[in-house]
């Protein structure tokens, strides 16, 4: 439901005529954007008021405050921190935050203080670069509105953090942080605000404000597992595992003074020294001036580290207050619990479940570090894992409902979302669908199914202009067809990936289009439409096209005679392959194990689910080979990588969620639960635990409870929600 505002908008004079730029478009047309303004990238605003509470006020339940910037808010009141949003999102739907901040209020005067960023770059992590700016805020007591953005609030445009490079793909600045220039209190109420010019309600605006349907990010403070000397004013500092989130401290040195914060995912080899010139394309080395004072350093933005390496005079630096400030969605580390006798799978499931927990940010993201941004094939597998390991499904409908909504650029589904970098990938739009029927098997929820249905149909009808006569795809060359990534784990697949894509049909993207299919009749037969049924002659025409009855396998392409992996994968999954086909593919399987990427490998294993070679399926996970979850262990892992091996891709990202695939094969089809009915409203139960597990147990939620396994030498300890069906096998 969209919001209905008594505030206004308010935003910086910089921004306040400026004509807002129109970024959205198809990923090969060619577009004028309008040049970036310089001076208003890494744009730091303050916005405060002072107000007064009475008795009546503070007896209120509950005192909400309404809030959402753009681009991102940090918010503080009398002093204290209360959070940060909103999750980034199109001005069309526009995210606003309800706060409950009864805790942080007394009577008599309290102090809202703002933090709001313009961060200006066009790319993924952001909905920037379009010149809006501002912020809009209600404080609500039961019906009583209490205070409203309006031009009483002060604001400031501040100048204590100052851009160094962009890094990334235009991801994030370094910042060079000056604490001479700080406005020291500025969050208390006793601050001296009276030269801060009145803030300016904006004439014009163009959002559509919506509530967030997901809570804010958790916030917390970690300390380091380790703090080292090296030398006089040199320290290195180690929190044990990757995190997400800025490295913290104070210091007092003199005015001028300069400190070197270098942070990375690991240390150079053989060496004390961080890698901040990190090889996912990162730089992490930032930069603080001391004011004289005691000062406090803290980054604006986030990044992905484990280390940090401190330099400064030695006088100046207090040890004890390095900490880190972590961010992510909140996850109840007792949601989903899983121990083992097999040591490698406990770790792997860890390294899996943290890459999950700091993939997961106001949105899924590829990597918290180079990008940033949330893409749509990622999502197969990070919702799938992140609705096992939360039991919360609201980060999963969300970034479903963003990428449905993106049909406004293309009916066929952008790529990523949110963010203003255009990019479309024909392999994840064909996933879609099925992402909505997995979020559905776990919710039950038929309303949602019905909103998403007419994207689903969108899709479909933007995909069939590709058809040739025997309902194939040929020459798709609206988008990029990917079949696995990085390229150099394609299994040598025949066919000319380009960017547009070569002429011909292959064999990768009619698969997904076939699975496509079978996931949106699914929907209309749930949603009791009807529908011509294609699927027979699809997958005929697929056969004719691709099957090399000899070899029982399947080809790349209709001109290649050479079989990929995931051209044979896909036939299995999607229930394409013949009956004499499936012993073919499994061996094929077994001789090349995993010859992909990371990402691809849930497709193998999920195919393999299919045809029950779960035995294989768990050789597959608990192997220790170079392409394996044991390899990344091995390479010192904490959580889990963007490839195989920190070397097997040119940028790797030592956090990548996509590679979380062991989550939901190891509880629905190792373990074997799943849900039989939408919403867990019956379970399936049919184990398939590998010789190896002496013992194991498991503590999952799930929208009707909690279930509790535990299984030790052949006896079985159960707890199931009371009142749902459990179906075994």
């Amino acid at each position: 439901m969209t919001q209905e505002w008594q505030a206004n908008w308010l935003t910086d004079r910089a921004f306040m005529n400026l004509e807002k730029s129109y970024l959205y478009h198809k990923e090969h047309e060619e577009v004028t954007v309008e040049p970036y303004i310089p001076d208003l990238q890494h744009h730091h605003w303050y916005v405060r008021n002072v107000f007064k509470l009475d008795d009546k006020a503070i007896a209120e339940d509950k005192i909400w405050l309404h809030l959402t910037a753009d681009d991102y808010y940090k918010l503080y009141m009398n002093g204290e921190f209360v959070g940060q949003g909103p999750a980034q999102s199109d001005a069309n739907h526009y995210y606003y935050n309800r706060i409950d901040v009864s805790s942080f209020l007394k009577v008599g005067n309290n102090v809202i203080a703002v933090h709001v960023y313009y961060q200006g770059l066009l790319n993924r992590a952001y909905n920037s670069a379009d010149n809006r700016q501002g912020l809009i805020a209600e404080l609500w007591a039961g019906e009583q509105l209490l205070i409203k953005t309006d031009r009483t609030w002060k604001a400031k445009r501040v100048n204590d953090n100052q851009p160094g490079v962009t890094f990334g793909y235009d991801t994030q600045f370094t910042e060079h942080l000056d604490a001479r220039q700080s406005e020291r209190g500025w969050t208390e109420v006793s601050y001296d605000d009276s030269d801060w010019a009145h803030a300016l309600p904006a004439e014009h605006t163009d959002y559509t404000f919506v509530q967030q349907p997901t809570p804010q990010l958790s916030v917390y403070k970690k300390q380091p597992s380790h703090v080292e000397k090296l030398t006089s004013g040199h320290y290195l500092i180690d929190f044990g595992s990757e995190l997400t989130g800025q490295f913290a401290m104070n210091a007092h040195g003199n005015a001028g003074d300069q400190v070197q914060i270098y942070s990375g995912e690991e240390l150079m080899p053989g060496d004390q020294a961080v890698r901040y010139e990190m090889r996912c394309n990162c730089l992490y080395h930032d930069q603080w001036t001391l004011s004289g004072d005691i000062d406090d350093f803290e980054t604006y933005d986030y990044k992905a580290f484990r280390y940090v390496e401190v330099q400064g005079p030695e006088e100046a630096l207090n040890p004890e207050s390095f900490h880190a400030v972590v961010r992510h969605y909140p996850l109840d580390e007792q949601s989903c619990v899983l121990h083992s006798s097999d040591e490698l799978m406990n770790q792997i499931f860890d390294i899996c479940k943290n890459g999950v927990r700091y993939g997961s940010q106001e949105n899924f993201v590829d990597c918290p570090s180079r990008e940033k941004g949330q893409y749509l094939g990622d999502n197969t597998i990070i919702g799938h894992s992140h609705m096992l390991l939360s039991g919360d499904l609201r980060l999963t409908r969300k970034a479903i409902e963003q990428f449905g909504r993106s049909s406004f650029v293309c009916e066929g589904i952008m790529a990523v979302v949110p963010g203003h970098f255009m990019q479309e990938i024909a392999d994840f739009s064909l996933q879609w669908p099925m992402q909505v029927m997995t979020y559905y098997r776990y919710s039950g929820d038929t309303a949602f199914l019905q909103e998403m249905y007419p994207y689903a149909e969108g899709l479909l009808k933007h995909f069939e202009k590709f058809e040739r006569e025997d309902g194939l795809l040929e020459n798709f060359t609206d988008k990029w067809n990917l079949v696995d990534w990085p390229q150099n784990l394609r299994d040598n697949y025949d066919f000319d990936l380009s960017r547009p894509v070569g002429p011909g049909c292959h064999n990768v993207i009619n698969a997904l289009y076939i699975g496509c299919i079978s996931a949106v009749n699914e929907i209309r037969e749930l949603l009791e439409v009807a529908y011509e049924n294609r699927l027979p002659s699809l997958k005929k025409s697929f056969l004719e096209a691709f099957y090399d009855e000899k070899n029982r396998l399947f080809r790349d392409s209709e001109q290649s005679t050479h079989h990929a992996l995931h051209a044979n994968v896909l036939p299995l999954l999607f229930h394409i392959a013949p009956e004499q086909s499936i012993s073919a593919i499994v061996d094929m399987i077994r001789t090349k194990r995993f010859a992909c990427g990371v990402y691809f490998s849930y497709f193998v294993m999920k195919a393999l689910a299919v045809v029950g070679e779960h035995a294989l399926i768990y050789d597959l996970l608990s192997a220790d080979d170079e392409h394996s979850w044991g390899n990344m262990i091995k390479e010192g892992a904490t959580t889990c990588f963007e490839a195989w091996g920190k070397d097997q891709k040119w940028n790797t990202s030592l956090c990548h969620p996509w590679a979380s695939g062991p989550v939901p094969l190891l509880i629905e089809d190792i373990i074997g639960l799943k849900p039989a009915k939408p919403g867990w409203q019956e379970i399936a139960f049919c184990p398939k635990l590998p010789a190896s597990w002496t013992s194991f147990s498991l503590q999952l939620n799930i929208p009707t409870g909690t279930i509790q396994l535990r299984y030790e030498n052949g006896e079985w300890s159960e707890s199931f929600p009371a009142g749902i069906p459990v179906i075994r096998q």
